[in-house]
């Protein structure tokens, strides 16, 4: 009996995913735990295992999109693989005489005509913008064809037609769209797509050899999946450079991957120009490059943008400052960093210093670990710090959840891992959301002194810088000693000066003696 794999649910606001490429192929034999094929939702790409060890049968095909508990393949565990059906790329090879005959049904109208609106693509997000169009105003589309590319604040994703017809613009490229928002209508047409549109048989053999080449394009031809097109954007390559091994010629994650930028052809050399006179050369100004260049914001840099402004506007915001000798930490970390990599397998950082060091204080001053709620105010018995990680699509905080329960090993391994999903894009919603409490280190960037805003709704945030040898008086000598300065924005609404210093204090004390966070006193 086969066993039959259905799409898995991977996100409280994601209802459907679009299959980015097979890995394996119809009738062919996978492992168990064998990853089979790559999905992408709006938010992220991730991977499907095969549940059972036996013979693959796909039920969808590359670049479909299915929703959350469709079926996506069977195995069939008792099979084999010579036993499999033929592949579909000759099913569609049995299938060309009959377009070269032109023996389809009259395409005709129905009279009926589909508005297409902009779905709702995740709980915090209020609208999208319109990337690009796949296909052109007056196209015949297929239901389900992708049509458009529409950005998101976290993610971009792609627009399915929601029925077979002539495609009719009514939003442009580049336009902002609220969710709800008209973006296309079609005229819903029967029996296929009307001869205007259609390719017949005598204008293939017309075009020869060039139009049996290009017969098998379709909107994925050329075209980069999300996450291709993330990487390819990293490396500054234009996706139009790139030969695409997936279906129909779509680029494929590892083809971007495999890209590398091509190099300019080199120029020959300019002829020497005529000789000007003296004084031409003497009147004539020096001039330099002075080329500009536009680029529309991205909808998580407008969101960002928005977000930090409302909170300047909308919180009373003040950042008080104290300075913290690292020596302590430093030395700890030396002496044993060695041992703690090779025990538990990962770096022994500061952050998980400085987390420790946040969950004592923030139980010990809860309002700095609380947020207001209307005319209420929400204290929180727990500790979910968000780390602000800098990603290639911008800023994003993911969540240490319960943080006060972690051990050093399991914060920096924590890390680690919500930083590689950051940097790959592979981050939740429920991953961003929900933090009580956050750390930013823009001291890795050489910052030495700033004032971070707040993370709305949270009510604080505190802010790390580098680390600088600097002369300091110690019981009456003068000392160099290797200090960072921390900085705790916080909301005066709820905070007070008493609660805001003594956390720094608080916080100043269990760094400079580590000895503490490991008593918990």
């Amino acid at each position: 009996m086969s066993i039959v794999i259905k799409v898995p649910a991977v996100g409280e606001s994601i209802t459907e995913v679009t299959i980015g490429q097979w890995f394996k192929n119809d009738g062919e034999f996978v492992e168990m735990d064998e990853v089979i094929c790559e999905l992408e939702s709006d938010k992220a790409t991730f991977e499907l295992t095969a549940e059972s060890s036996g013979v693959l049968h796909p039920k969808a095909e590359e670049g479909d999109t299915l929703e959350i508990g469709a079926v996506i393949c069977e195995i069939d565990p008792e099979g084999k693989e010579d036993d499999s059906p033929q592949p579909a790329v000759a099913k569609e090879t049995e299938k060309a005489p009959e377009a070269e005959t032109g023996s389809t049904s009259e395409a005709k109208s129905t009279g009926e005509t589909k508005e297409m609106h902009v779905p709702a693509v995740g709980e915090s997000i209020t609208e999208v913008t319109l990337a690009s169009w796949i296909k052109e105003d007056g196209d015949y589309v297929e239901l389900d064809e992708i049509i458009a590319e529409v950005d998101s604040d976290k993610a971009t994703f792609e627009l399915p037609a929601e029925a077979a017809g002539i495609l009719r613009h009514v939003a442009g490229e580049g336009d902002t769209l609220e969710i709800g928002g008209l973006i296309c209508k079609i005229e819903v047409m029967e029996g296929g797509a009307p001869e205007a549109v259609e390719t017949t048989g005598n204008a293939a053999s017309a075009e020869g050899s060039k139009s049996a080449t290009s017969s098998n394009e379709t909107y994925a031809t050329g075209h980069a999946s999300p996450a291709a097109s993330k990487i390819l954007s990293e490396k500054g390559i234009d996706p139009a450079t790139v030969k695409g091994t997936g279906k129909d010629g779509r680029i494929t994650k590892e083809d971007a991957e495999k890209a590398e930028k091509t190099k300019p052809a080199p120029t020959a050399p300019a002829k020497p120009a005529a000789k000007s006179s003296t004084a031409d050369v003497k009147d004539s100004p020096a001039k330099g490059d002075r080329s500009e260049r536009r680029e529309k914001m991205t909808s998580l840099r407008r969101t960002i943008s928005r977000r930090l402004v409302a909170v300047k506007n909308e919180t009373a915001m003040l950042t008080t400052f104290n300075e913290v000798n690292m020596k302590p930490i430093m030395d700890l970390r030396k002496q044993y960093k060695d041992k703690f990599k090779e025990r538990y397998e990962v770096n022994l950082g500061f952050m998980s210093f400085f987390t420790k060091a946040a969950c004592i204080a923030l139980q010990e001053w809860p309002a700095v670990n609380a947020q207001i709620d209307g005319n209420e105010i929400i204290f929180h018995d727990y500790c979910d710090i968000s780390i602000a990680v800098s990603s290639p699509k911008g800023l994003v905080v993911p969540v240490i959840r319960n943080a006060e329960n972690l051990s050093f090993s399991g914060i920096e391994k924590e890390v680690v891992r919500l930083a590689v999903k950051a940097r790959d894009g592979k981050l939740t919603i429920d991953e961003m959301t929900g933090g009580t409490f956050t750390l930013t280190n823009g001291g890795i960037f050489g910052s030495m002194m700033s004032t971070p805003i707040i993370n709305a709704p949270q009510a604080a945030i505190l802010g790390m810088h580098n680390i600088v040898q600097r002369p300091m008086a110690v019981n009456g000598e003068v000392k160099i000693l290797p200090m960072m300065y921390l900085a705790l924005s916080y909301d005066h609404r709820i905070i007070d000066g008493r609660e805001s210093v003594s956390f720094l204090v608080r916080m100043k004390e269990l760094l400079e003696d580590p000895a503490r966070l490991m008593l918990g006193i």
